[in-house]
């Protein structure tokens, strides 16, 4: 089993000060099918956010609540955070604004992770997805030493760990569609992905 991350930072100002986490898709809030997914392959669950409060009015007493060590450097001060207190080796790192999770991809991914890789990374339309991927949480480490360094992005975290690419065949091949990797960046993602799913009922 894996233990389970879900970054849930705050909210993101292209969504007019809306948490992502608490949008509803399909008529379900993504941070309840978030959790569904990982209770599948993960046997702990923690999300990382830095405001605490409406998460525990909403979730069950056996998922983890923790805030960021390095306050206000984003992505990847969650991502330290969920890793360093993961206790579990292997980890499936969420992201709150994705939509549609896959449990199956993210066993998918385990199965693949080599040895003295720091992480397997979605690999889809030649574009590295971090936040589905799976990661061993000694990554933790070299996280820590790019924030302790002043650098925060992604590219600067796929610069300094050693990961492999979870091409997108290996998903065709599994019968797992890529739409997993979607996410919902803006108020206008967001009204898309509405009006699709009402087109669809």
């Amino acid at each position: 089993m894996m233990s389970g991350v879900i970054l849930a930072g705050g909210n993101h100002p292209r969504m007019n000060g809306r948490n992502r986490a608490f949008l509803e898709v399909d008529g379900e809030i993504m941070l309840y099918r978030q959790i569904r997914e990982m209770q599948a392959c993960c046997s702990e669950i923690t999300i990382v956010t830095n405001d605490p409060q409406p998460f525990l009015r909403v979730v069950d007493r056996d998922i983890r609540i923790i805030t960021d060590y390095f306050i206000g450097h984003g992505l990847l001060s969650g991502m330290h955070a969920g890793l360093a207190l993961a206790r579990h080796r292997h980890v499936w790192l969420l992201g709150c604004h994705m939509p549609f999770p896959s449990a199956d991809a993210a066993r998918l991914l385990l199965s693949h992770l080599q040895e003295g890789a720091d992480a397997i990374i979605p690999w889809v339309k030649g574009k590295a997805y971090p936040l589905h991927g799976v990661y061993d949480r000694s990554s933790a480490e070299p996280i820590e030493k790019l924030l302790k360094g002043g650098y925060s992005s992604k590219s600067a975290l796929l610069n300094q760990i050693k990961w492999q690419k979870g091409s997108e065949w290996l998903f065709q091949e599994n019968g797992i569609p890529s739409r997993f990797v979607q996410s919902i960046q803006t108020e206008e993602d967001y009204e898309r992905l509405v009006r699709s799913a009402m087109k669809s009922c």
